[in-house]
């Protein structure tokens, strides 16, 4: 196996900090001792182990060439983290190893593991704890996730075994204390069993190839806690909002009390919410679970006045409150819980058309996001979740959809920080979906996984929806169990049947559809398409087709002799079924732009067209609100580095769909639209600007100008506004410009935007036989080819960079000195030291054209690293017609 060098992003200090939760978010028994079991952890084969569960988890056993791990982690993941495999990512290594022998772009899941895989046996996970229960208190084993099946054993005995723990989206939590052994070292082993093909387990669809243990393993957190007699769990707080007022709001609160023991006694459970405090006694009888319900209506100081709300991001502040809960035993404290929350209303409906309208506390809210990828082997990492969190928020999008997977208590807290909603649901195309194969024991899991994980993230108030069916609803069965589930958990947002339009037995219409695109369309596409994916209604996946990262993280990924032309190495990163090759896309890029000279040629127009493709889809969405309610970009990012669907590469390497996506979702923000030529103001902030003035102009390749117009305008709140229609002047040559920026009444300027259009409309065909789910073809291609002849200009480029505590900020300058228009000028910052660029980064803008004499003043963000940086950062800037340039930036 061909090993690469590992890049590892440097670190962003633009951070969201997690508030701190106790077991399991607020979900399971135990606060006043808590062991996370995340180091010190051994795997091994069960195929090279004699001895069973019973030895294997007593101190007598010692293993001999275990492998080291940590949870949480998948049995593969560990493997490359020990150097077992090198760089599974780089090339085709991974294709190379074992048990990856299953056809190239098929679903993994839907197929058993191959004979010779050597995760088609079951892997121990074992390690070591200590713990210290107080007197008369319990002992409290938990696992927030485990795929797929598993044998659990303590100090020699069998906690659960695998009819018992089933189902990767399940939550466990087991008293251990007859077990466990106070102050003294105790073994736990765990069993893990893969997923087989008729299985509830995790999905890579054809995002991405599956790993070859199909992700088995713990791949969430364990821990052991400690309780006095009285255990609480599942704390829950609903918020109800007055509205259209919003100057009051009434909270209930509840949790659960269990009393694990053989002996009843009375507890006593207060709570707090900054000064707000309320008790209630309860009489809890051995063995007894019983639910604690604290209303208004009983407490009148659950009654909020002047509450401080939670909203999206760009509408309002992401307010939180702490929930604080302590239960007492005679007077002893037995257990404790800690939720963060926020007070908001999530609601959804249909609108006249039908289609499905979100809101927060009564607002109306244009949903533009993007589906999410963990990492494919399930490595978390806090730092890097911080940084994608970052990186969406940079980009003004408002969601994220879990398509399975739903991430942790963590993740979801710096949605919740950064206001971003978070749509969350169960798997397409896989078992999830197969109802008709299910036995018994499938609805039990699916019942019991849905339960487990909307208790889990139902205090968050970025979660807005769960969607309890994905490409199809379920059958009569299992949506009733779902539908129960969801008023047993008190779940207290929307939930639609499916990702789809298409008509569940129970549920109401969904008023959302799943009509793509996947594959490459142009942009007036999202303008003029009526029927598919269009900018019309809710769309819960689409995109403009494959996104290939910039020439850095091309070469990053492939070896070198497969870097050009495009071959089998970048076909095997891509996608499944029809996304297993670039044809389309590279077709469409040799129509509009010119054959590619090379790879670097190659990745310079792919950034243009990403650019332009997602600019315009997210546009289009924004002019149309609210016949258009919301778009999902297909996808946010990448589980691997991977040549489609992302906003951002797999290396945080931010390319032209970033900017692209960037530039249409500005909260306040002036558009060209390509259908019927009208300039557009879109505003998504819940107040309203006065006094504002638009400006257009229209220039030729050489950069003379054809046209100007201005007009003045107020902008509603949350509103889309036309403002001017631009003509087609006479004389224009077959690539032109179209400049538009948008001023307050003092003449600063608010929003700019800059379009390369063709006098040679691009036109769609009809859909052909097989492939009207996922694209619609192209019948007359847009000709961009005369941008090649640009002519030279030169650019001159000064920057600084000043550091805020761990941040550095570096603000360049740019002028176009020359006569000509400086064209898709891509800025970087890199470290002096290596030269490699510094990643993460948050650019005020990039990709950007000047038009002769024009200046701009740009900034970026990242974390200050000496390592990587040495003395001084440099700054660099190239573009179509301008020759690389570099420049140091002093502080």
């Amino acid at each position: 196996m061909k090993a690469r060098h590992h890049i590892c992003p440097a670190r962003v200090t633009l951070v969201l900090l997690a508030a701190g939760c106790w077991p399991n978010c607020g979900q399971a028994a135990g606060s006043l001792g808590k062991t996370l079991l995340a180091d010190g952890w051994e795997i091994q084969s069960s195929a090279k182990i004699k001895a069973g569960g019973d030895t294997i988890s007593t101190t007598a056993f010692k293993p001999v060439e275990w492998f080291k791990a940590t949870v949480p982690s998948t049995v593969f993941g560990c493997l490359v983290e020990d150097k077992v495999y090198t760089d599974p990512f780089f090339g085709t290594n991974l294709r190379s190893l074992p048990g990856m022998n299953y056809p190239i772009g098929a679903n993994f899941s839907n197929r058993p593991m191959p004979a010779d895989s050597p995760y088609r046996v079951s892997w121990w996970y074992r390690t070591q704890f200590n713990v210290s229960p107080p007197r008369d208190g319990q002992v409290w084993l938990n696992f927030e996730g485990i795929n797929y099946r598993a044998n659990v054993w303590v100090n020699g005995k069998l906690v659960a075994n695998d009819k018992e723990v089933a189902g990767a989206y399940r939550t466990y939590e087991f008293n251990i204390t007859g077990a466990a052994r106070a102050g003294a070292s105790n073994v736990l082993a765990v069993e893990v069993f893969p997923p087989e093909s008729n299985n509830l387990g995790l999905t890579w669809v054809d995002w991405n190839p599956a790993p070859p243990d199909k992700d088995m393993g713990l791949w969430r957190n364990a821990y052991v806690t400690t309780t006095g007699p009285a255990a609480l769990g599942f704390p829950q707080v609903l918020t109800k909002v007055d509205m259209p007022a919003l100057d009051k709001a009434r909270l209930t609160v509840s949790a659960e009390l269990r009393n694990a023991g053989p002996k009843p006694f009375r507890a006593t459970l207060r709570g707090t919410i900054g000064n707000i405090e309320f008790e209630q006694p309860v009489e809890l009888a051995a063995l007894e679970s019983k639910q604690v319900v604290f209303t208004p209506d009983k407490f009148p100081q659950l009654e909020i006045s002047r509450p401080r709300l939670w909203w999206p991001s760009q509408i309002g502040p992401q307010n939180l409150y702490d929930l604080k809960l302590e239960v007492t035993v005679a007077g002893k404290i037995s257990d404790g819980d800690v939720v963060r929350f926020g007070i908001r209303e999530a609601t959804s409906e249909l609108n006249e058309q039908g289609r499905r309208v979100f809101k927060i506390n009564g607002r109306p809210v244009l949903v533009r996001g993007g589906g999410w990828a963990p990492d494919m082997f399930l490595r978390p990492s806090a730092e890097r979740e911080q940084q994608e969190i970052a990186y969406v928020k940079d980009m003004n999008l408002n969601a994220i959809r879990f398509e399975g997977k739903t991430e942790s208590g963590r993740f979801l807290e710096l949605c919740d920080q950064a206001g971003i909603m978070v749509i969350a649901g169960w798997c397409c195309c896989d078992f999830w979906e197969k109802w008709p194969q299910w036995t018994d024991a499938d609805y039990d899991i699916a019942t019991h996984s849905l339960r487990d994980q909307t208790r889990r993230i139902r205090n968050h108030p970025c979660v807005i929806t769960w969607w309890y069916g994905s490409d199809n609803p379920p059958n009569e069965r299992a949506e009733t169990n779902y539908l129960a589930v969801l008023k047993e958990v008190h779940w207290p947002n929307s939930a639609q049947s499916s990702a789809s339009e298409k008509p569940s037995k129970a549920g109401e219409p969904t008023g959302i559809r799943m009509t793509g695109p996947y594959e490459y369309v142009p942009p007036i596409y999202w303008y003029v398409d009526t029927h598919a994916g269009g900018a019309y209604g809710f769309i819960t996946e689409t995109s403009p087709g494959p996104a290939i990262p910039p020439i850095e993280s091309l070469r990053s990924m492939l070896p070198p002799e497969h870097l050009w032309p495009i071959d089998e190495f970048w076909s095997y990163h891509c996608g499944g079924g029809p996304f297993k090759h670039l044809d389309i896309f590279t077709e469409a890029l040799t129509k509009r732009l010119g054959a590619a000279a090379g790879v670097e040629d190659y990745a310079r127009k792919a950034q243009l067209m990403a650019y332009d493709g997602e600019r315009a889809m997210f546009e289009a969405y924004g002019r149309n609100k609210f016949g258009s309610t919301g778009v999902i970009q297909w996808m946010m990012n990448n589980a691997w580095p991977s040549m489609i669907w992302h906003l951002y590469d797999y290396y945080l390497r931010p390319g032209g769909g970033y900017f692209g996506a960037k530039k249409g979702c500005e909260p306040l923000h002036i558009q060209y639209s390509y259908d019927d030529r009208s300039v557009v103001i879109v505003n998504s902030y819940f107040e309203g600007f006065k006094g504002l003035r638009a400006s257009a102009k229209i220039y030729n390749l050489d950069a003379s100008e054809k046209f100007s117009r201005q007009a003045s305008l107020d902008a509603a709140p949350n509103s889309s506004t036309r403002v001017l229609t631009l003509p087609a002047p006479d004389g224009l040559s077959s690539t032109y410009f179209v400049s538009l920026a948008l001023e307050d009444s003092a003449g600063r300027t608010l929003s700019r935007n800059f379009y390369w259009l063709s006098t040679q409309a691009e036109t769609l065909g009809e859909p052909k036989e097989g492939s009207d789910w996922y694209y619609t073809p192209t019948r007359q291609f847009a000709d961009f080819t005369a941008l090649g002849t640009l002519q030279p200009t030169k650019l001159k480029i000064s920057a600084v960079s000043e550091r805020k505590n761990q941040q550095e900020i570096t603000h360049v300058r740019l002028e176009n000195t020359g006569r000509a228009l400086a064209f898709f000028v891509r800025l970087k910052v890199t470290g002096h030291r290596y030269g490699e660029e510094i990643l993460p980064v948050l650019w005020e803008d990039n990709y950007i054209s000047l038009l002769p004499s024009e200046k701009r003043e740009i900034s970026a963000r990242y974390a200050f690293n000496p390592i990587e940086i040495g003395d001084l950062p440099v700054v660099q800037a190239e573009g179509w017609n301008t020759d690389r340039q570099s420049v140091t930036a002093p502080e």
